[in-house]
Order: C-alpha cells, then sequence, then structure tokens
C-alpha cells in the first residue's frame, strides 16, 4: 500500500520560514519523480515544485522561484519543500505526489499518488 505523509506544515507569520517533509512507504520511490502543489479554500489545485527521480532537474512555479527549493533523500525516501520568505498568499493545504513518469508534469492529474495534506497558515 502506498502512503504518502505530509509533515512540517503550521502557522507562521509573513517573513518566516517552514521546512515540510514527505515520506514515502509502499514504491520504488527512487523511480518517482516528486512533486508539491496546494490548495487554497476556494481554489484549484496549483503546482508549486517539483523534482525529478535523481534530484537533478527541479522546477518550480513563478509565484515561489527563488523563495521555495525542493529537494530529495532517497536514501530516506522522503521529500522536502523548504519555504523561506513566506507569504500570506502562500497559505493553502500543501500536498505531495508522486509520479512515475520521467519528465517533469504539472498537472495534478498526471500524478500517481497524494499525500492527506499539510495545512500552512501565513498570517500578516
Amino acid at each position: 500500500q502506498v502512503q504518502l505523509v505530509e509533515s512540517g506544515g503550521g502557522l507562521v507569520q509573513a517573513g518566516g520560514s517552514l521546512r515540510l517533509s514527505c515520506a514515502a512507504s509502499g514504491l520504488p520511490f527512487r523511480l518517482y519523480t516528486m512533486g508539491w502543489f496546494r490548495q487554497a479554500p476556494g481554489k484549484e489545485r496549483e503546482f508549486v515544485a517539483a523534482i525529478s527521480w535523481s534530484g537533478d532537474r527541479t522546477n518550480y512555479a513563478d509565484s515561489v522561484k527563488g523563495r521555495f527549493t525542493i529537494s530529495r533523500d532517497n536514501a530516506k525516501n522522503t521529500v522536502y519543500l523548504q519555504m523561506n520568505t513566506l507569504k500570506p498568499e502562500d497559505t493553502a493545504v500543501y500536498y505531495c505526489a508522486a509520479d512515475l513518469g520521467t519528465s517533469i508534469r504539472y498537472g495534478y492529474g498526471e500524478y500517481d499518488y497524494w499525500g492527506q495534506g499539510t495545512q500552512v497558515t501565513v498570517s500578516s
């Protein structure tokens, strides 16, 4: 049974930082592209960042470029999202997702497995 379990969310003031983690089990983690998505109330789920299976390629949404960093540790079956200089508009539920595709993809319908999400709230 595949499980993706996010952690690290919380309440932070604008300008602060959080580090999200996503621990994967039940799948050959090193074969999967891993992504982070987020969904704010009343909005569609949107792409945030993704990292290739080897970690040598990353991509980011324009809204987080330069502030967020995605990384992975294949030995620990874990992907991370370091979020700096947080803004109130970053408030959302953040989800990690796994995609068996070989290229980085941006549509949430293209990912095979999802975590349950972790809430990030940024106060102004």
